[in-house]
């Protein structure tokens, strides 16, 4: 018999709904619905990206609140099964002042974290964050503990790995993600598997050492596939 506490997931874990924070133009958004996804909130606190967004998909305005995060209070954000966050890189890239998560700017992922809490019994059973690589090393690899841990007092147990653009398009942009899925709902996490810790393409050295050392996070780590084999060049999309 399931648990009445779990009640509230079960129409979520079957509807592939989700709310993009930090949407930009919607680009998570495209890849999501690619795969069956269904939009059902976003927000952006740039005004020229949701005229952006707002051109390229003609019901944003059904869904789609412009303004700053920390403003957005968390009772209108719907029950999703998954919330995603690209939240600002300008503190935490190494081309940035690497102010880290107390920047002006990546601050802001704060504000995703209030939300999250604020939602309390409707949070969503899984998160997807994505930012640069520098997240894992801003202020010495602090910012990205405080960040793990935030997301686990939250109840979510997380994995990391990375994505390099290339392997699908012609361009290298190496991106980190991290996914935080709901204890409550997906169990404990399993003891980490040194297998699973393999250096590879989707976790180098720099994330299975950071996993390794910090065994106070509490960690959600799959056996992931290699990225793929792209033949694609510019040459031949042009």
């Amino acid at each position: 018999m399931i648990d009445t506490r779990l009640l509230p997931f079960v129409p979520l874990l079957h509807n592939k709904t989700f709310a993009e924070f930090f949407a930009g133009i919607g680009l998570v958004r495209m890849g999501l619905e690619r795969q069956g996804w269904s939009i059902e909130f976003a927000n952006d606190i740039s005004q020229q990206k949701y005229e952006m967004y707002r051109g390229q998909f003609k019901n944003a305005d059904e869904h789609f609140l412009p303004g700053d995060i920390h403003n957005i209070p968390a009772g209108i954000v719907p029950s999703v099964t998954l919330a995603t966050a690209s939240f600002p890189c300008n503190d935490l890239s190494l081309a940035g002042g690497r102010d880290g998560l107390a920047g002006e700017h990546s601050s802001a992922f704060w504000g995703f974290i209030t939300i999250l809490d604020q939602m309390r019994d409707r949070r969503p059973p899984l998160v997807l964050l994505e930012n640069v690589t520098g997240f894992l090393t801003s202020n010495n690899g602090e910012d990205f503990k405080s960040g793990m841990l935030a997301l686990n007092n939250l109840g979510y147990s997380v994995d990391a790995f990375l994505l390099d653009a290339v392997n699908f398009v012609p361009q290298s942009r190496q991106r980190l993600f991290i996914v935080g899925c709901l204890e409550k709902l997906f169990g404990n996490p399993d003891p980490i598997c040194p297998a699973i810790l393999e250096v590879n393409d989707v976790r180098p050295k720099a994330i299975t050492e950071f996993i390794a050392k910090h065994r106070e996070i509490r960690w959600h780590i799959r056996s992931l596939p290699p990225q793929p084999v792209n033949h694609a060049r510019l040459e031949s999309i042009l």
